[in-house]
């Protein structure tokens, strides 16, 4: 397959021809083709191929090593509408997540043939389905010589904003026992369905836990997701289950997280009647690592205060690794996975500009005033009130 042919030319355009190859979640092969082509056009950069996963590294012999990743696969297409350009904006899907940040990453890593800092960029396979397919922890458990660096940015839709660090989340499911009776005679059981008031309320009332490290203010949410129950229209039910999510603050662990969502939802299950909480999945989240050298260097050529990443990313998975990253993009996150994604040619160009900068080390821009980061709760998702969190997978 050809090469694209935009890099080092219009960034919206080559966002365009990339948003033009379909590459939903297990069908990447397409793009990963067309990125390889472009990047094995590039002599100064090391090449490899893993399954749909394509890794292109520089090797100027520098002291230090930026890896700068992003994920080809999108959600699936609502409609099979070709991308669309509208001036200085890209309307189609992936345009936001994260295309954008794709034809970023391939402008430099086409384009800048020399620099201060080693670069890897991974284009990677399976980001927007269940973490088993995921080729960036695949990478990190089969190939980490492939993920080696000093720090990670990956190019996640953040508004062009340093949005550091991700939350944790946990996924699990509270199953409340009852007895069985006739609808006719409730008196003779007990409503499973019923007992589910009381775990709903407390979830109705949870206050939020605001978390913040440095300087990036992270708030926790809980969530009831899914019910089941019910066995017939004639009959009290005697199981009901719901389903919760809950994210929490990159200062918890694992353990640490599952332990607090069962002490908050302890109030409301009976153990003695064989209620349980089941935790059926879990990924913890990553500080944020803004004092590592180039990741202050990435945030201070943004010339906008950091803020969290409440949803939970792969800066995960490289914080796992032992390396420190950030999530650093175009596209606006909340819209990400709509129907109606659109990025524009300015915040292209912004990611871009800083990127390279980082890259070829230039001067850090003179200190402005340090300012609060914004929040990440609700205020910060109203467009009323500032600039959004962003949408969490």
């Amino acid at each position: 397959m050809p090469a694209v042919s935009g890099p080092g030319g219009d960034l919206l355009a080559l966002a365009a021809e990339l948003v033009a190859v379909p590459s939903v979640s297990h069908h990447e092969a397409q793009l990963a083709a067309t990125v390889e082509a472009a990047v094995r056009e590039a002599p100064h950069l090391q090449v490899e191929r893993l399954g749909d996963t394509v890794v292109a590294r520089t090797a100027f012999g520098r002291a230090h090593r930026l890896v700068l990743a992003g994920h080809l696969d999108t959600v699936p297409a609502v409609d099979a509408a070709a991308p669309v350009v509208d001036g200085d904006q890209l309307h189609g899907l992936g345009a936001v997540d994260m295309k954008g940040g794709l034809a970023v990453l391939l402008d430099l890593a086409c384009t800048l043939t020399d620099a201060a800092v080693d670069a890897t960029y991974v284009f990677y396979a399976c980001e927007e389905v269940a973490r088993r397919h995921n080729s960036l922890g695949q990478l990190a458990r089969h190939r980490p010589d492939l993920l080696a660096g000093d720090a990670a940015v990956l190019a996640e839709p953040t508004g062009a904003v340093v949005e550091a660090g991700c939350q944790g989340t946990v996924r699990a499911v509270v199953s409340l026992r009852g007895r069985r009776a006739h609808t006719a005679r409730p008196w003779m059981g007990t409503n499973a369905v019923h007992r589910l008031g009381p775990l709903l309320q407390l979830l109705q009332g949870y206050q939020p836990r605001r978390v913040v490290l440095d300087g990036c203010r992270y708030t926790e949410q809980l969530q009831a997701v899914h019910v089941e129950g019910g066995v017939a229209s004639n009959v009290v039910p005697d199981a009901a289950s719901l389903t919760v999510n809950y994210r929490f603050a990159p200062d918890r662990d694992a353990t640490q997280a599952g332990a607090e969502l069962q002490r908050l939802l302890a109030p409301a299950l009976d153990a003695a009647a064989g209620d349980t909480l089941e935790v059926q999945d879990v990924a913890a989240g990553a500080p944020p690592s803004l004092t590592a050298p180039l990741l202050a260097e990435l945030a201070a050529h943004s010339g906008q205060p950091p803020r969290a990443k409440v949803g939970w990313t792969d800066v995960a998975t490289f914080w796992e690794a032992g390396i420190p990253a950030t999530n650093f993009g175009p596209g606006d996150p909340r819209l990400a996975h709509t129907s109606d994604e659109v990025v524009s040619r300015q915040q292209l160009q912004q990611v871009h500009r800083v990127l390279g900068a980082v890259l070829r080390g230039a001067p850090l821009p003179p200190e402005r005033p340090a300012g609060p980061a914004p929040d990440s709760g609700p205020a910060a998702a109203d467009p009323a009130r500032g600039r959004a969190g962003p949408a969490g997978p």
